[in-house]
């Protein structure tokens, strides 16, 4: 197993107890729930609630190995994974297998501006959860400081690029902060007057959701003091700024010391060292085509799935019930010695906004405001990996809606 994210660790946990050893090489020793990143990222949680140690997850899968290393080269024909910069200081090693699940996931797209990244970091990982936590809260911290009215305004001024649940999620979440949460403890600047752009070339927030759910997401947004603006596509950034060139207007150019990169998605390298590998193709946003039965075309003893692959003939959204159902499908298949074509099965999408704020569309209905709030805590807690996190984050959850509070607000990174 090539990947400890929802399909890798839902295939190695649906292995246990079988007639086989199973290895499970990552290099995080820890499961993410990813859904919940950006509540780290805003002080909500802490990362140690949406984390669970892979050793741990498995502990009682006795035929289960964890190999905290990086995946770096495949070789199909002698049936081994390349792993380096193993924990002893080993750099290389190749593990030996019969049968074989990728799952690397994905990482946002810049669209061909990778030197972006450091002006706009991207919320995939926990350490990078972390980092936009340090660059949150210290903006708040600066602008307490500074004399200069511009200069605070800019500090004070949050742009979140990508208009998808993750972003309508993290501009809501910062909002919050700002408006109803910080105001009572800063003494120079007004954090009331923090403003938060939801930039998004499109034209409009949710594409993937229906037009109705997206003009509530809107509104609702608006309800908050987040400033959406569509049909904005970025065209550059760089230290403390972010220029737009809105279809048929002028580059304008948004003074903002804080950017958060949410827009467009692009496949895990695994996927092209895997395509390499096969002699096979990606596609514009590096996947790698799987047939319907998950397995790579010509070799049935390596399936890969998640955000990393295209499923022939069907067309799957990237999130993370769809990862989850492929790896228990891989582990099925496994298990039953045989494949059988993959079935997507969606039970509804949920995206959350703020305190009694959400969007989503379950079992066919669509739902929005306190509904769909309620139903999206429910949806997340049973999600959650561990009985302790989910205890944890219910008392979390819990405390800050009865008083307004953030507890996970420590900068570590200064």
């Amino acid at each position: 197993m090539v990947g400890g994210g929802f399909g890798g660790l839902l295939a190695a946990r649906g292995l246990g107890g079988a007639d086989v050893d199973v290895t499970l090489v990552d290099r995080e020793n820890y499961f993410l729930f990813q859904p919940l990143a950006y509540q780290v990222a805003t002080g909500s949680l802490s990362s140690v609630e949406v984390a669970a140690p892979l050793r741990q997850v498995l502990r009682r899968h006795r035929r289960t190995h964890v190999v905290l290393g990086e995946v770096t080269g495949f070789d199909l024909e002698r049936r081994v994974v390349v792993v380096e910069h193993l924990p002893n200081g080993e750099e290389r090693r190749e593990l030996p297998y019969d049968q074989l699940v990728v799952a690397g996931g994905s990482r946002y797209s810049y669209f061909g501006h990778d030197e972006w990244a450091q002006h706009a970091p991207e919320l995939k990982s926990l350490e990078g959860a972390l980092a936009l936590r340090d660059r949150i809260l210290s903006a708040f911290e600066a602008a307490e400081v500074e004399r200069d009215e511009a200069a605070r305004a800019a500090f004070l001024t949050f742009v979140v690029v990508g208009a998808g649940p993750t972003g309508v999620e993290m501009a809501g979440q910062i909002a919050e902060l700002g408006h109803e949460v910080l105001h009572t403890e800063y003494r120079s600047a007004d954090t009331r007057r923090a403003r938060v752009l939801l930039v998004e070339a499109g034209p409009r927030a949710l594409a993937g959701y229906p037009p109705r759910l997206s003009a509530s997401a809107a509104s609702q947004l608006r309800s908050l003091g987040v400033t959406l603006r569509l049909s904005s596509p970025v065209v550059d950034v760089g230290d403390g700024f972010v220029d737009v060139e809105p279809a048929g207007g002028e580059r304008e150019r948004i003074a903002a010391r804080t950017v958060i990169w949410a827009a467009g998605v692009q496949a895990s390298p695994l996927a092209a060292q895997l395509a390499a590998a096969s002699g096979l193709a990606t596609d514009a946003q590096g996947r790698v085509e799987v047939e319907r039965d998950l397995t790579l075309p010509g070799h049935p003893e390596v399936l890969a799935l998640g955000d990393m692959v295209t499923v022939r003939g069907q067309r799957l959204p990237g999130i993370a019930p769809v990862a989850m159902q492929q790896g228990r499908h891989a582990a099925a298949s496994i298990r039953a010695g045989t494949r059988a074509p993959f079935t997507y099965r969606n039970k509804g999408e949920l995206a959350t906004i703020g305190r009694r704020r959400a969007v989503g569309v379950v079992a066919g209905v669509p739902v929005t405001g306190l509904v769909a709030w309620l139903l999206w805590l429910g949806v997340h807690i049973a999600y959650l990996v561990g009985f302790q996190n989910r205890v944890l984050v219910l008392t979390r959850w819990a405390f800050a809606y009865l008083v307004h509070g953030r507890g996970a607000r420590v900068i570590h990174g200064r």
